[in-house]
């Protein structure tokens, strides 16, 4: 049921896409500025490493398709999380994407009652809609760029989320990215609203015996172009508080985005994503490596 809502918007998203893309006379590759695709973030849409932005994933200009596949990996102190994906871009109007996550308890599983290196699993299938606005070439309008995005998250996990409390195993966050380039003073800002009911973003389930119901979380990013291939920056992303079982603390990282040549980007993060699962302080390094065209 979920899934099939996931589907319905997403074919609302392609075809206002589709319009867009029968105004265009042919189909190229290529043609963005470096860095102006974002990374490619924990749920894959393009962005910041933990925020989605309106940009479109992709090098492609508005006359022609762009992807980018990718891998990441979360060092906490008692966790890992592994990501891997990829993405188009079309138009650089419209995108979708799909994520793997893998949650790697390691030795905490153990203390969980779960067992050591218990993994939990999830799914993550996004589409994302430029509605106005070029963060790029609309640097004479006060106008940011603005996207709508949707996420359908499945975990693998149905019984023991269930048992700490969440309602559900799978379920859709819908969010708006507001995103400017000023170019003249080398800054990237960019602010997202997201409707959600993710615990630790799907991983532990959806909704909980705390608070079933959605909430809107806030999402936040500032960069500094140092160079046209060097983006430093730092992303803050408010979560939800749904589980009796164990609190869940927003999210923070500082991060360095280097893109080496047109195609190969790599970032890397210091993040604290606070207390997971009851064990505190989750603090470590996050790093990613992204292909594209």
């Amino acid at each position: 049921m979920i899934f099939h809502r996931w589907l319905g918007a997403g074919l609302v998203l392609l075809g206002l896409a589709g319009q867009a893309a029968a105004q265009m006379p042919s189909i190229e590759t290529g043609g963005k500025l470096l860095l102006t695709r974002g990374i490619s973030n924990i749920e894959g849409a393009g962005g910041g490493g933990i925020v989605p932005w309106a940009l479109i994933t992709g090098n492609e200009s508005e006359r022609g398709i762009g992807g980018t596949a990718y891998t990441s990996a979360v060092f906490l102190n008692d966790f890992t999380v592994n990501t891997y994906g990829a993405a188009i871009g079309f138009y650089d109007r419209f995108e979708l994407s799909y994520t793997r996550q893998r949650f790697d308890t390691r030795d905490a599983g153990a203390a969980l009652g779960l067992g050591q290196g218990f993994t939990f699993e999830q799914d993550v299938f996004g589409a994302k809609l430029r509605l106005f606005g070029d963060a790029v070439y609309g640097q004479g309008s006060w106008l940011p760029q603005v996207a709508v995005g949707v996420q359908y998250k499945d975990a693998n996990r149905d019984a023991i989320v269930r048992a700490v409390g969440a309602q559900d195993d799978s379920d859709i966050d819908i969010y708006v990215s507001a995103t400017r380039i000023d170019l003249a003073n080398s800054l990237v800002l960019n602010a997202t609203l997201r409707s959600t009911r993710a615990n630790q973003n799907g991983l532990l389930g959806f909704g909980g015996d705390v608070e079933a119901d959605r909430t809107l979380q806030a999402e936040f990013s500032a960069g500094l172009l140092v160079t046209r291939r060097l983006l430093v920056g730092v992303e803050y992303r408010f979560h939800p508080d749904n589980l009796g079982f164990a609190r869940e603390d927003n999210w923070m990282d500082v991060f360095v985005a280097y893109a080496i040549n047109d195609h190969v980007s790599i970032a890397a993060a210091y993040a604290d994503l606070g207390s997971i699962a009851t064990f505190d302080d989750q603090r470590g390094l996050f790093l990613s490596l992204q292909a594209g065209f």
